[in-house]
């Protein structure tokens, strides 16, 4: 079997190997090392910082460079070794990959954990796994609202932006992306700690899901459409709100969402007990219930698939241009 071949049946095996396992808590994963990995450099880079406050914004692309380097040689290490060993070896590798590097299913079971606790305060703790925002004043509502927000936010990162990745540069430009957003989870902050040291991780991070997350939009509309939502809605509330974030990416899969269901995403949310004002996004509409929760899930299941049968076709152009 050829690197291609290897490479389009592994998509497949991959993601129903997320479908299937998900991420359970206390189980090993390479994010989870390159999170550590990260820490580790970022303490001599901020003692740099500190001594010659005009590196501050050097220090931080040395450390973009550095942890997506990192990580993209030891994908191609991994996956050489892998092929080394023989075909089986060599698909189950690029899967194994690939599996990581999704997180559908546990995007939807936190959700559903939180909106489908037994009570308010198991919900409440359930969210505080999965969410930013302070939420012990949560009503149930707002705990609804909060993992819709959660679920078509991160779907992008979570789906869409993984297999665009693999699609054009498999598993080293997976693990690249995944490398990039997960120094833009814990540097990319616009505060006084990160505002310089993060700004390379933030800026790789914008461009890394510059068309993903436009894609996500689409692929929201179409998931929403083949389900009897409001497919129309999502697609003309995500191009009518999906600019309204700060960040150039943040808003088009949930404005897309929002349209979908029916529902105002966005407002209040309190961080460390202060209150922020997050762009609103959609229309008001539909309260927010378990219900909600379980529509948004749906959705992401089905564009995710959507999003793989894209990942494969154009891993398969890529394969025959080669």
């Amino acid at each position: 079997m050829t690197d291609g071949a290897l490479s389009l049946w592994a998509l497949p095996l991959g993601a129903l190997l997320d479908a299937l396992l998900g991420d359970p808590r206390g189980w090993p994963h390479p994010v989870r090392a390159i999170g550590r990995f990260i820490s580790v450099l970022e303490r001599p880079l901020r003692s740099v910082a500190r001594a010659r406050p005009a590196w501050e914004r050097g220090s931080g692309v040395i450390l973009a460079l550095v942890v997506v380097t990192v990580a993209g040689t030891l994908t191609w290490l991994v996956v050489n070794a892998c092929d080394r060993a023989g075909p089986l070896a060599s698909l189950l590798g690029r899967s194994a990959l690939i599996y990581w590097g999704l997180a559908a299913r546990s995007l939807g079971d936190e959700a559903r954990l939180a909106s489908d606790a037994p009570d308010l305060a198991t919900a409440r703790r359930e969210l505080s796994m999965i969410v930013g925002r302070d939420t012990a004043e949560l009503d149930t509502s707002e705990v609804c609202r909060a993992c819709v927000e959660t679920v078509a936010e991160n779907y992008s990162d979570a789906v869409v932006s993984p297999l665009f990745w693999y699609a054009v540069g498999g598993p080293v430009g997976l693990w690249g992306f995944k490398a990039v957003s997960t120094l833009d989870s814990m540097v990319g902050y616009r505060d006084e700690r990160y505002g310089n040291l993060g700004w390379a991780s933030a800026r790789l991070d914008d461009l890394a899901n510059l068309i993903p997350a436009r894609l996500g939009w689409l692929l929201i509309g179409a998931a929403s459409l083949l389900l009897g939502e409001r497919g129309g809605a999502a697609l003309r509330i995500g191009w009518r709100d999906g600019r309204k974030h700060p960040s150039p990416n943040a808003a088009w899969c949930e404005a897309a969402m929002a349209g979908a269901l029916g529902v105002e995403l966005g407002g209040t949310a309190a961080y460390g007990g202060v209150p922020s004002e997050k762009p609103r996004l959609g229309d008001v509409g539909e309260p927010f219930v378990p219900g909600t929760v379980r529509r948004a899930v749906r959705i992401m299941w089905v564009a995710s698939l959507l999003a793989l049968l894209l990942s494969w076709v154009v891993r398969y152009g890529i394969t025959r241009a080669s």
